[in-house]
């Protein structure tokens, strides 16, 4: 009998334990629902650290010069032929026409209504230079900031990151629209602006070349191209004689990617402090050591590019935002109806098995995690533009957003016009042996990334 109640007087407890248990159970679930949503303090810091960091880096994007007006102005005296004789300048001036020739952007959203009115009724002079200043007084000419006296006079010009690495999307008019950042500008004809200058001395004495040939070697970009080695190595032209500049590349989709040039000569913070110290002629801070080399890059070892030191520094402060900015851009989707979805679903399959491609571009980064770096000879091309870099390689370039690189073709220097051109060089160099049906739907299906 004591047995028989000591088992009853276990159970008991058993189940009383048992309903502490899911009562405390069910009492810290209502807690964590009840606690769901909420925030710590250490959150709402970052939340807002993040949003404070967009913001400051999408304005040092688009409207920063980092006092680069020193040079473009001060020394090379752009501005001067972008005002023109009549307006204080030299020569015939640019006009909106002229400037959008030669692929500069306006920004639709930052034009006044009565603008925009005057403009859809034909009121406005495209064809002079007056309009040009009154855009850049305005500042809507996406990637260049004017500067202007108290008489209203152009006094100075600076140039930002969106001049190359932003475009509009043409809503109002072609080269006038809402602006797309991160966006190559394929249209911009860099060399042919810069080649406005009245002096290019300093750029002549750097080289250490006469101004002709300075204005001959700018004329040889194009559209859509730029040379970031020439004021390094002074090499303007390939071995086979065509320009030694490479195509301006996106600067978006980038999160997740290692190094971010075309042959990976670093990250983007080490990329822009670059481009805003050498290549804008901006007033920062840089440190590269690998640019004291004399036989790889002669100029840039003579003028101490290596190691750079500005008083006041108008960069260091501003690349922690930009380089956040940079990566919160997202890679634009294909439109709608811009590509096939059946044919690029069959594509995909090409993409990950037959033609090799996820090898290196591995979804959905669509780079290698990792050292995504290769030789010439591992993707069959040649060397020029890989051996003016201190690795010496090409980078694995992300393909997200490829539908927007067509106007210029594909590869650093665009050198294969068509993705069909692309699909063909790897067909052939891999050996893949590609049906013509697979190659069609593989087309499809990078047009679709």
């Amino acid at each position: 009998m004591r047995g028989k109640i000591l088992n009853i007087l276990l159970v008991v407890l058993s189940v009383a334990a048992v309903t502490v248990v899911l009562g405390s159970k069910s009492s810290w679930a209502d807690n964590e629902d009840a606690n769901r949503g909420k925030s710590t303090e250490s959150e709402r810091q970052t939340d807002a650290n993040a949003q404070r960091l967009l913001d400051e880096g999408k304005q040092t994007f688009r409207f920063d010069t980092f006092g680069d007006e020193a040079f473009w102005s001060d020394a090379l005296q752009l501005h001067r032929a972008i005002a023109g004789a009549n307006f204080g300048g030299v020569g015939p001036g640019v006009s909106p026409a002229t400037a959008l020739a030669v692929g500069l952007k306006v920004d639709s959203d930052a034009l006044p209504q009565s603008l925009i009115s005057q403009l859809k009724h034909g009121r406005v002079d495209l064809n002079d230079p007056g309009t040009t200043l009154a855009l850049l007084k305005l500042n809507v000419v996406v990637g260049v900031k004017g500067n202007f006296r108290t008489d209203g006079s152009l006094q100075s010009v600076g140039i930002t990151c969106a001049l190359c690495h932003s475009t509009v999307d043409n809503s109002f008019a072609p080269g006038i629209g809402q602006r797309l950042d991160g966006w190559a500008n394929r249209d911009l004809n860099v060399g042919a602006i810069a080649a406005l200058s009245p002096n290019l001395k300093p750029v002549a004495d750097l080289l250490g070349v006469d101004e002709a040939t300075v204005r001959t070697v700018l004329q040889s970009w194009g559209p859509g191209k730029f040379d970031a080695e020439l004021f390094l190595d002074g090499k303007a032209f390939r071995p086979d004689g065509k320009s030694a500049a490479t195509l301006l590349p996106p600067a978006f989709g980038l999160v997740g990617v290692n190094l971010h040039t075309w042959t990976g000569w670093g990250s983007v913070t080490h990329w822009n402090a670059f481009v805003a110290n050498l290549e804008m002629h901006g007033q920062g801070t840089f440190y590269d050591p690998r640019l004291n080399d004399p036989v790889k890059f002669p100029i840039a070892a003579r003028a101490g590019f290596g190691n750079v030191r500005s008083n006041p520094d108008l960069i260091t402060a501003k690349l922690p935002a930009l380089h956040f900015y940079q990566l919160a851009i997202p890679a634009p989707a294909a439109p709608a109806g811009s590509f096939d979805p059946a044919a690029a679903a069959r594509g995909a399959v090409v993409f990950n098995g037959a033609a090799k491609c996820a090898v290196c571009h591995v979804p959905p980064i669509f780079t290698e995690p990792g050292w995504n770096m290769h030789t010439a000879e591992e993707i069959g091309i040649d060397d020029f533009q890989a051996k003016r870099s201190p690795d010496e390689r090409y980078r694995t370039s992300p393909l997200k957003g490829l539908w927007t690189h067509q106007k210029g073709g594909f590869y650093h220097d665009g050198r294969f016009a068509t993705l069909r051109d692309v699909v063909e060089h790897y067909n052939s160099f891999l050996g893949t042996n590609l049906t013509e049906q697979q190659k069609l739907d593989l087309v499809e299906y990078l047009k679709s990334l």
